[in-house]
């Protein structure tokens, strides 16, 4: 039913949308605007044939492609034709009250109302098309060049406590590779070659290996191995690593998906921190890397992460550097109770892949549902950071908010 209903809903904004094409083609050539009528129902075909498609097909069984590309387009489509509509249903309203105000004006000199006032106004219709249009043309730039326009942002950190021999140490964090939404291995070598070029001593990743499944990693163990650094790379899982969105033939089914994922992050050579620590140690002086599994302090996600058993043993080190999938995490917990945390590396929310950033200043819809979403963030002697992740999920691009490549440096304060 809720099939039908999506379909009857996608009709109906088609048809008030469709309003706009014809009183902007009303006066071109008829054999163009045959053409343009008869595309722009065809995308209407396509977008229902979509929906009849997941209706008939369960999504786990579409193509890589049709999954990450074919059903983002759709929706995509229908939420410009509705961004477009907004400025149909001004113009209606327009319509309507100057009908209302016709009306009251000829009865009130005993005439009969003309209707002439009435009429669409081309210009709003205009900013209707413009408004679907450009929307779009943004979406398809951010699917052709953007989702894999990687970023390298550098950050450096100054830490009061930081033993000496620590100072300048080089850090590299990504996150959110989500490697079932790549279709090849291109975009991902990419990446490395850019990682590589960074020579980080350390490399933090702070989950969402993969989408769904374990296994959408296989195919590229051969490139995900070759993120190393002299000591070491450290990981966390985030909330897509559990396999929880996927419906398992059996419990077991899901702990041997769990299991894979342990050892796939042993076989690439990333040292797993789940919910514990590790020593890092320069010489004479030491420092702790403290992981936990997925934390989120919404109700939608899990709270798999034992932060009290990763702190346990590391009272005595002067820093501490916490890797967090999900950065709601900091100031429901972390922040309150662990005061002595110094710095925070989490993901989780890749701002959104949309929205604005330029010199002074940073937007997007991920704002208003965290308060640190991309970058770094300080209260008192704390410091989070969001990293905008390397990969994407659901829509395959970015727009305005690119991939990210972080790479920090530690200095005494």
């Amino acid at each position: 039913m809720r099939f039908v209903i999506g379909i009857i809903i996608i009709l109906l904004i088609d048809f008030y949308f469709y309003q706009a094409i014809i009183l902007l083609t009303h006066d071109i050539e008829s054999s163009k605007r045959i053409l343009i009528r008869i595309v722009y129902w065809g995308i209407t075909a396509f977008t229902i044939g979509i929906v009849i498609t997941l209706a008939v097909v369960p999504l786990h069984h579409w193509t890589l492609i049709a999954r990450n590309y074919l059903l983002p387009i759709a929706g995509i489509l229908l939420i410009c034709k509705l961004l477009g509509s907004v400025f149909i249903l001004f113009d209606d309203l327009g319509r309507l009250i100057r009908w209302l105000y016709d009306v009251s004006t000829n009865h009130a000199h005993d005439n009969t109302p003309t209707g002439t006032n009435t009429s669409r106004l081309k210009f709003l219709n205009q900013l209707a098309v413009a408004f679907a249009i450009i929307p779009l043309s943004a979406f398809v730039y951010g699917m052709i060049k953007s989702g894999f326009d990687y970023k390298v942002r550098k950050v450096k950190l100054k830490l009061p406590k930081l033993p000496t021999s620590f100072n300048g140490l080089k850090i590299l964090h990504i996150s959110d590779i989500h490697i079932g939404s790549f279709v090849s291995g291109a975009p991902l070598n990419k990446a490395l070659e850019i990682i590589k070029k960074q020579e980080a001593d350390i490399v933090f990743f702070t989950g969402d290996l993969v989408n769904n499944v374990t296994d959408e990693a296989f195919p590229y163990i051969g490139l995900l191995e070759q993120i190393k650094a002299p000591m070491g790379v450290f990981s966390t899982l985030g909330n897509h690593d559990y396999g929880d969105y996927v419906q398992w033939p059996s419990v077991a089914a899901k702990k041997e998906n769990m299991k894979k994922m342990i050892d796939l992050h042993e076989r690439l050579g990333w040292r797993l921190l789940m919910n514990e620590h590790v020593i890092l140690q320069k010489q004479d002086a030491s420092i702790a890397v403290l992981g936990v599994e997925n934390w989120g302090a919404a109700m939608r996600f899990p709270k798999y992460g034992k932060l009290d058993k990763a702190y346990q043993g590391t009272e005595k080190y002067p820093v501490k550097l916490l890797l967090s999938h999900d950065p709601s995490h900091w100031d429901a917990q972390i922040r309150k109770e662990y005061p002595d945390i110094d710095v925070t590396f989490s993901g989780h929310t890749h701002g959104m892949q949309f929205g604005v950033e330029i010199p002074g200043f940073k937007w997007s819809p991920s704002q208003y549902l965290y308060k640190q979403w991309a970058g770094l963030y300080r209260k008192k002697n704390q410091s989070i950071y969001v990293n905008r992740g390397l990969g994407f999920i659901g829509y395959p691009g970015r727009v305005g908010i690119l991939p990210e490549i972080t790479v920090f440096e530690l200095y005494k304060s």
